[in-house]
Parts: structure tokens; sequence; C-alpha cells
């Protein structure tokens, strides 16, 4: 509960409008605060992942839902980066099978690959993060045309653009 009025007054800082929710400019100013800095768009997903009422801001109690999948994801680059501040793509499998993600070689290699800002081969805090929230939030879509629940799903092109249209960062 402490956590939550912790949560609290921290959403109401971030609402300077008072409004009750907040945008996804205000949300990345916030967030830079704590030292994760991301683009915009990263931070627009991050809302639509979490935007229950689909108005484009995010409410307290979605607050509350991005800030368990966020403290997640920190607590499996935590646990993996080994005092290097970093993950190779090793950890970042390791660390998605962590936080429920199971994703094939290619599939895998693909997204490492794309989340890799520098083509190092090392992937920072912020990287992690948008990586999971890639993951997350194309599993979200995946799920809502997966009616009858058993891993696959036919699309048409229409389908397909609005799945990666809605999962682009």
């Amino acid at each position: 509960m402490e956590n939550k009025m912790i949560l609290r007054e921290w959403f109401e800082r971030v609402d300077s409008e008072k409004t009750g929710n907040i945008t996804a400019t205000q949300l990345k100013s916030a967030l830079a605060v704590g030292n994760l800095e991301f683009p915009l768009s990263v931070v627009q997903q991050m809302i639509r992942m979490y935007d229950s009422d689909r108005n484009g801001t995010m409410s307290f109690d979605e607050f509350v839902g991005l800030n368990k999948f966020l403290l997640k994801v920190q607590q499996a680059f935590s646990d993996l980066q080994r005092g290097r501040g970093y993950l190779v793509p090793d950890d970042v499998y390791e660390g998605l099978v962590k936080i429920d993600f199971s994703l094939d070689s290619p599939s895998f290699y693909t997204v490492c690959e794309s989340f890799d800002q520098k083509k190092n081969g090392r992937i920072r805090l912020d990287d992690f993060i948008s990586l999971c929230i890639f993951v997350q939030s194309a599993r979200n879509l995946f799920n809502s045309f997966d009616t009858t629940k058993q891993g696959r799903v036919t699309l048409d092109f229409n389908q397909f653009v609005y799945c990666t249209a809605n999962c682009r960062i």
C-alpha cells in the first residue's frame, strides 16, 4: 500500500494540469528524471500497452500497471547485467524468459538486433525496456486475434498492417 501512495504522489506531480491523466510528453519527462531516456514513440507505446480506455493518456490505475511491468523488466535487467551495465544476447534471452516471454531463435535475434542501438551486441537498460515493451505489445495484439487461444492466427493484409502499426516503436 505504501508503494501505491508513493506512486500516487509521483503521478500527481507529473499530472501538472491536474486532469487525472498524464500525456506521453509528461511521462517521458518524468521517466527522464529517473535516468530512463526514451524516444517519444516508445513512451507512446507504453501508454498504448496500458491505455484500457483508449483515450491516448494514462490514468493512475493504468500507470500502476505500467509501473509493475517496468519494475519487473528492471529487476530482470539488474539480475543479469553482472555489474557491466548492459546485457549480451544470452542475457537478454534469459531476461525475456524471466518475464515470461518465449521467442524462437529467428524472432529473438531479429528483435535483439533491432533494439541494439549501437550494434555492438550490448543492450542497455533503456533498450531492454524498449525491447520488452515491443514484445509485450506484440503479445497483447496477437492475443486479441487469437480468440481460440491456440497460439496461431490468420490475418488478412489489412489486419497485418493494423498489427504492425500498433506495435511500432
